[in-house]
């Protein structure tokens, strides 16, 4: 059989199958849509493509020569409204089966996506239109949303066009009734609408845990960026079918339910909630035997405190994590109760996987893994010198003979944060890490984030890993709190399960745990219990605002 992936990535393996290097070819006028899409569509029509099912049971299967011709109506459709290549589209659709469609043809059109999750309040959306200069919206009518975008219209005057999907709404166009009118067919676009690998294609709004939101804007290549995602990380089987769980807002989606698993030709599974319930998400892997498995590590935790005994998961091959650091304590839970070992990976919004435990290699519990050869990567210290092996640094990204594909062109319209990012030859990501004589990295944490306490550089990461062993905990925050003492001492904010009191006699507890599982000086010298963690829209932990609250 022969797989697209082979036509854009070269590998190159040691001796022992471990990846030591990848090529990649990306064609001057690269489209994911035209390349990818229609190439399977045409060469292999009947090949599945997608699996879609809503938590009120109905469901959907997909070919390739489905996405082709839903994609190409999709793109006539939009055409109609006046949307062209350069137009930005704000996306908004949950994950609904419509996403696909859209993104599809917006890439073959040439106008630039926008996801967004739909929790985006009026004044979030008034920002992002303005920022980013949308003209078009598509966006699910099922919740308040669309009462948000309406009201958002009137302080955002580049918004002309509003779609809507699964049900009408007045002064919306609606998407279902639209692309049924439409041809299957929709050509490649020539001349001054021609596409090429190196115009933008998507944006995402950066979900900064400090600031207003960032526009990290990508080109046509980063489709090409994520062949490593699915094929070295994710290890999806192109008779297989693979889960990741992420909402289409953020740029997960399309790490785990689009590029990288199309190119390999692997059908992905799309399952349509709102609310997680992990007895739903593991019934799933025996009904559609599910060969590969992404999601961040709060899920897993989940996971480990269900009876997985109860569930079949025979079909799981392999298993990957990503979207915030994981505790030894899940990988070690999760291995012990299904014979699985979690790959970690890491990246940004700003970039496809930099940094991971690749197909073939030893995981680390609690290690990144190594970095990605797709990049040319390196931990520098403050003064921008490499740093030596078991010393923190900050994770960078040599750009010193341009771009490299799958990282981000820029903030758009922003080029000083882009030069605060980007300098000195170096894309700098603003996390920390630490890397063993072995290669592997570990996560320390942004660089906001570290503490100094008494001379002592902190990672909270450390510590959360620690203090997260503990049955009673469900999540943790470290941070430093100012001390006239030592400059900062180590405060851990906790969340506790159900049923657990948080007493004194728990804090002390809790301490002295700490005291015995790592150096002495690393203790939280400060308990707080808390109901709730501060969080962005993507659930990213504001470690920025518990620090704001304790220097009142």
């Amino acid at each position: 059989m022969s797989y697209l992936y082979e036509k854009y990535a070269k590998a190159t393996y040691g001796e022992d199958g471990q990846l030591l290097d990848i090529k990649l070819n990306v064609p001057e006028n690269f489209n994911f849509g035209f390349d990818c899409v229609d190439y399977l569509g045409t060469t292999k029509p009947e090949k599945v493509a997608m699996r879609w099912e809503n938590v009120a049971g109905d469901m959907r299967t997909y070919t390739f020569k489905d996405i082709m011709e839903e994609s190409a109506r999709t793109a006539n459709y939009f055409k109609s409204l006046g949307i062209k290549k350069g137009d930005r589209v704000l996306v908004i659709l949950k994950r609904h089966y419509q996403f696909w469609f859209t993104i599809v043809a917006l890439h073959k059109i040439g106008a630039i996506i926008v996801p967004a999750t739909h929790q985006l309040m009026t004044k979030d959306i008034v920002y992002r239109v303005n920022a980013a200069g949308i003209t078009a919206v598509v966006a699910t009518t099922d919740d308040e949303l669309a009462d948000n975008v309406d009201a958002a219209q009137k302080d955002s005057p580049t918004l002309v066009t509003k779609i809507c999907v699964n049900k009408k709404r007045e002064g919306w166009e609606f998407f279902d009734e639209g692309i049924a009118k439409q041809s299957p067919v929709f050509e490649r676009p020539t001349g001054d609408d021609a596409t090429y690998a190196d115009e933008p294609m998507i944006m995402y709004f950066t979900s900064g845990t400090t600031g207003y939101p960032k526009i990290a804007s990508h080109s046509h290549a980063y489709a090409i960026g994520h062949i490593s995602t699915a094929r070295w990380w994710h290890n999806v089987d192109p008779d297989g079918i693979h889960l990741t769980v992420a909402d289409t807002g953020w740029g997960k989606a399309v790490w785990g339910k689009l590029y990288g698993q199309w190119m390999c030709e692997a059908a992905v599974l799309v399952y349509d909630y709102d609310r997680f319930v992990a007895n739903d998400l593991l019934n799933l892997f025996a009904k559609y035997k599910i060969t590969t498995f992404c999601a961040p590590p709060t899920i897993y935790r989940f996971f480990i405190k269900e009876d997985l005994s109860k569930y079949d998961l025979s079909s799981l091959k392999y298993v990957t994590t990503a979207g915030e650091a994981l505790n030894p304590e899940v990988f070690n839970k999760f291995y012990e109760a299904t014979g699985v070992k979690l790959m970690e990976g890491f990246g940004q919004t700003e970039t496809t996987l930099t940094i991971a435990n690749y197909v073939g290699s030893q995981p680390k519990p609690g290690s990144m893994g190594k970095p990605s050869p797709q990049y040319d990567m390196c931990l520098m210290d403050g003064e921008g010198k490499p740093v030596v092996t078991g010393q923190v640094g900050e994770i960078c990204i040599n750009i010193e003979n341009g771009i490299p594909y799958g990282l981000f062109q820029g903030y758009y319209r922003d080029q000083e944060k882009t030069d605060e990012v980007m300098y000195d030859g170096y894309y700098h990501t603003g996390d920390m890490a630490w890397r063993d004589e072995d290669g592997y990295f570990w996560y320390v944490g942004r660089t906001d984030d570290v503490i100094k306490s008494s001379g002592y550089r902190i990672g909270p990461f450390e510590i959360e890993s620690v203090i997260m062993e503990l049955p009673y905990v469900l999540e943790c925050a470290i941070t430093g709190v100012p001390d006239p003492l030592r400059g900062q001492v180590v405060k851990a904010t906790i969340v506790l399960v159900k049923g657990k009191e948080g007493t004194e006699e728990l804090k002390k507890e809790i301490q002295n745990y700490v005291k015995h599982k790592t150096a002495p000086y690393k203790y939280p010298r400060v308990v707080e219990f808390v109901t709730e963690l501060p969080k962005t829209i993507s659930g990213k932990i504001r470690r920025v605002e518990l620090r704001a609250k304790d220097n009142k």
